[in-house]
């Protein structure tokens, strides 16, 4: 689905004045191979260069360096744009800033209609879209009297309702509270093991990645871990001279096993927490 070759975005950095100050290579020399159905997350502090990935699979950006594929197109051809756009979604922080109808329906069909769709598949595209992320009862309603969960997931309808084959998330939860990011979350992974649709997700909430299939971690540009998200997280130092958290569970597991506790690494979950912990000290 997603294919990158020694990929680099370079782009020149200015004072308030206008004067070069130098350059910034964002991405440097990065390779993907994202399959078909997978559900990947992407990690990394503040200027890591994860966002920067988002864009240049959007084609937002042009690789400066290497060469990026999605879905067998490449991403520094002008004339692919539009398949690339229509093969991969995005979907961005800000809710608000995807929203451009009055009505809930309107909104979704907007793409669609774009991309010259005939009224009858449009109409049958945009009751799918808003079935798959539950909001159909809202429909008829203003996206301005939803919530920040419910906004974000009907600019994921919006995007379902053109059918791609990817969805890109630039931090879609970093906006909401914490029911919102569950709300938003759950309705990604449903999309993912029930429409086979292939899942980037970037984040920095950890305990959000536990369930991905792959966890890709960046910084200075360069993918500097990969693997499980299992593999990851029992390598907490080492996740955490990235600047990255640990999810609650494995951070309770950590700091206890640093005090002497004999619990495994790489718990990932609260239950999982709680057997490996009644499995050693429940009848102590």
């Amino acid at each position: 689905m997603i294919k990158a070759s020694k990929l680099a975005y370079e782009y020149i950095r200015r004072d308030e004045e206008g004067n070069v100050e130098g350059i910034v290579r964002a991405i440097d020399g990065i390779d993907l191979d994202i399959k078909k159905g997978d559900f990947v997350a992407i990690l990394g502090h503040n200027g890591s260069g994860k966002s920067t990935v988002a864009k240049e699979i959007n084609a937002i950006l042009e690789p400066t360096e290497g060469v990026l594929f999605v879905n067998g197109f490449d991403t520094s051809k002008e004339e692919n744009i539009w398949n690339i756009r229509q093969s991969a979604g995005m979907v961005f922080q800000n809710p608000d800033n995807q929203l451009v109808a009055s009505v809930v329906e309107e909104d979704v069909a907007f793409g669609p209609e774009n991309l010259g769709v005939p009224t009858d598949d449009i109409i049958k595209r945009v009751a799918f879209a808003l079935e798959k992320v539950g909001m159909t009862a809202y429909r008829t309603s203003s996206p301005n009297h939803l919530s920040g969960g419910q906004k974000q997931r009907i600019a994921i309808a919006g995007i379902l309702a053109m059918k791609p084959k990817c969805i890109v998330l630039d931090e879609p939860t970093a906006m909401l509270d914490p029911n919102g990011r569950k709300e938003v979350i759950a309705t990604i992974h449903e999309l993912n093991k029930k429409e086979g649709i292939t899942i980037l997700l970037i984040t920095h909430y950890m305990d959000e990645v536990v369930d991905c299939d792959k966890v890709i971690v960046m910084d200075n540009g360069k993918i500097v871990m990969h693997g499980t998200p299992r593999e990851i997280f029992s390598r907490p130092e080492e996740v955490k001279k990235h600047k990255l958290d640990l999810p609650q569970a494995t951070e309770l597991a950590y700091e206890l096993r640093k005090d002497g506790l004999d619990l495994p690494e790489g718990v990932l979950s609260v239950n999982e927490f709680v057997d490996a912990f009644v499995s050693e000290y429940g009848k102590k």
